[in-house]
């Protein structure tokens, strides 16, 4: 089967934002990064569609897949940054705990959050439940974290090599065979 996963658009906070998991709004530009994504994804229509639940990602996945039952599914949220939710990258280096992360943030756990080891077995308990599906094409709105997880597991790479050169881009169309 393919993946379809599809970055969310722009948000509405300034750049250098910590937002994890918060439920923050989209930017003024949508509407254009909407036909954007239209034009990415190419005329392709999954036959299943699952989106994290924050609406960044709901609202995009109702939007490109009018008509389609959109499911929403936790394990498809952002990591939680705990504490640092809302706060800008520079302040929480400022502080120990969150220099201390950044040093070591593929193992360690967000002040108040969770680790990236945590985040990778929600991915796996995810594309297990897919395992079983039988669909040919199943897009995810999703998150950057998400989509570089599913990269490493599925493209059987190493989470330090991925997070250092894979970057997603808002409203990018990213396609994984997954069997």
């Amino acid at each position: 089967m393919k993946l379809i996963c599809i970055r969310h658009t722009k948000v509405a906070i300034p750049p250098g934002i910590c937002y994890g998991r918060t439920d923050v709004g989209l930017a003024s530009s949508y509407n254009k990064e909407l036909q954007q994504v239209i034009r990415r994804l190419n005329g392709i229509f999954p036959e299943e569609v699952f989106s994290s639940p924050l609406v960044r990602c709901s609202r995009l996945a109702g939007d490109l897949f009018p008509g389609s039952e959109i499911r929403l599914d936790n394990r498809l949220k952002e990591l939680n940054f705990g504490f640092w939710e809302g706060k800008s990258w520079d302040e929480i280096y400022r502080s120990d705990t969150g220099r201390f992360w950044m040093d070591h943030y593929l193992t360690a756990s967000c002040d108040g959050g969770e680790s990236y080891p945590e985040l990778r077995e929600r991915v796996k308990s995810f594309l297990r439940t897919l395992a079983t599906s039988g669909s040919v094409n199943i897009a995810l709105v999703t998150h950057s974290g998400i989509i570089r997880l599913i990269k490493s597991l599925l493209d059987n790479l190493e989470m330090d090599e991925v997070f250092t050169t894979f970057n997603p881009d808002f409203g990018g169309v990213y396609t994984f065979v997954f069997d």
